[in-house]
């Protein structure tokens, strides 16, 4: 449930632009607010129906947009192979401390880690 979410969460910071105005506050309400489909629905005047029927279409549109785009595949690739190359670095035997610790704070950033020395 909770990798659900977070796929959807990941889905909607690439693909939500592309959506409508209707279905990005839906989405936003649901995701970044927590919202309830009955608030929601009384949020915009809708039925609690329409909330679901707008989040599912939105959901189906952004894995449409993935299928073709495969911008979260991308980036979930690039992220395991910096962390890859960022624990080799970590594991290389080297005299040059300062060298091998610039590496490393190069990479933090890119792989999306946090430094675990």
């Amino acid at each position: 449930m909770l990798e659900e979410f977070l796929r959807r969460s990941a889905l909607f910071d690439l693909y939500g632009a592309l959506l409508t105005e209707k279905q990005q506050k839906c989405l936003s309400m649901s995701l970044l607010e927590d919202y309830s489909l009955s608030e929601i629905g009384e949020s915009l005047g809708i039925s609690r129906q329409a909330v679901h029927d707008t989040l599912h279409r939105s959901e189906q549109a952004m894995e449409e947009y993935e299928a073709r785009l495969g911008l979260l595949s991308r980036r979930e690739a690039e992220r395991e192979t910096l962390t890859k190359v960022y624990d080799g670095v970590r594991a290389l035997h080297t005299d040059d401390e300062a060298a091998k610790n610039e590496l490393l704070r190069l990479l933090v950033p890119l792989a999306g880690l946090e430094d675990m020395k």
